[in-house]
């Protein structure tokens, strides 16, 4: 018999979509959301997703394989669209029955979307929609369920906050589609709220970031203990032409030096010295390599420190059962006074 039956209730079309217990995505992260992370928050019931990011075809194969020996519940994969080898990413997922690809970083490009389901072991598509123009284009295009992330969110975000975009988007889709909600979640009342509004599920990185089971490094998770909401600023566009999505992250130098990255790419664009679709490459390899260097290394001055606005509701180190656990029963508890 559940804890959590009114939960539970609520989240069961999201929890049959994706074949886990809860309807709890946790949002890829790169450099955070590998192995170790992803296998333990779908043993505890939860949905973990790889955070492909910049990783090549031959290391994208390496991580799935080694998830797969941590857990035999149903994880999924994240992809960024501009991959320049998108299609090859999407190959190694179908190589191994990956049961969900999920499409971040824009509209995804001509046939990848029936790249992924029309294989020979053909995946479930969850793609981020942050207006709902895109979010019924996307759902024309194929997508089998939505995402919907607000600003209060940890790394590259949108310029509406989460509780906007749910009131617009949840009343007119979610009664026939799947959509999950993002963005700034780091209780379960917040939980019970969204499903109640009529999403399906939701998706949290922040809190999981620093769960017992991730490889953060010590310092990483630190910071993340010591920072508040205020803390996880914004970056900024220093140039309209170069089209870089913000990024919210804990300020520090490397939040100053993306600045002047920003400019130094510009300038390479004002003497033509690459293309547009290279430089915003660029700046996803600046970001990669500034999460390794906080997340892996602990340079948590110089490195990027990607984190949501719920930050300051991460206080300790938890094993990621008992976030979910602590999650879930903070929804039934809303749930139950309000009903």
């Amino acid at each position: 018999m559940s804890n959590t039956p009114k939960t539970d209730a609520l989240m069961a079309r999201g929890a049959d979509f994706l074949g886990s217990e809860h309807a709890i995505l946790c949002g890829a992260m790169s450099w955070v959301s590998e192995r170790n992370l992803v296998s333990a928050i779908s043993n505890a019931g939860g949905f973990g997703v790889i955070a492909c990011g910049a990783m090549t075809p031959d290391l994208l194969d390496t991580e799935i394989a080694e998830t797969k020996k941590r857990t035999d519940k149903p994880f999924g994969v994240n992809l960024i669209t501009m991959h320049p080898d998108l299609f090859d990413l999407i190959a190694v997922c179908e190589k191994h029955a990956v049961t969900h690809v999920v499409l971040a970083g824009g509209i995804p490009p001509k046939g990848s979307v029936e790249a992924i389901k029309g294989g020979k072991n053909p995946a479930k598509v969850i793609c981020f929609a942050p207006t709902l123009a895109l979010a019924r284009k996307l759902l024309r295009s194929g997508a089998d369920a939505l995402v919907i992330e607000g600003m209060e969110a940890g790394g590259h975000i949108g310029p509406v906050s989460t509780s906007v975009l749910a009131q617009e988007i949840l009343p007119e889709l979610s009664e026939e589609h799947l959509v999950f909600v993002a963005g700034g979640i780091g209780r379960g009342s917040a939980i019970a709220g969204y499903l109640e509004m009529g999403a399906c599920g939701v998706q949290l990185g922040t809190r999981f970031a620093c769960a017992k089971e991730s490889i953060a490094h010590e310092n990483f998770k630190k910071a993340f203990f010591r920072a508040s909401a205020r803390d996880a600023v914004a970056s900024v566009q220093v140039d309209a032409r170069l089209p870089v999505i913000p990024v919210r992250a804990l300020k520090n130098k490397g939040t100053e030096e993306f600045t002047a990255k920003q400019r130094e790419i510009a300038g390479s664009l004002d003497r033509e010295e690459i293309a547009m679709a290279e430089a915003q490459l660029q700046v996803e390899h600046y970001w990669a390599g500034a999460l390794r260097r906080a997340v892996i290394d602990g340079d948590v001055e110089n490195g990027s420190l990607m984190a949501g606005q719920s930050v300051g509701m991460v206080k300790e180190e938890e094993p990621v059962a008992d976030i979910i656990a602590k999650l879930m029963a903070q929804s039934e508890e809303a749930l139950t006074q309000r009903r």
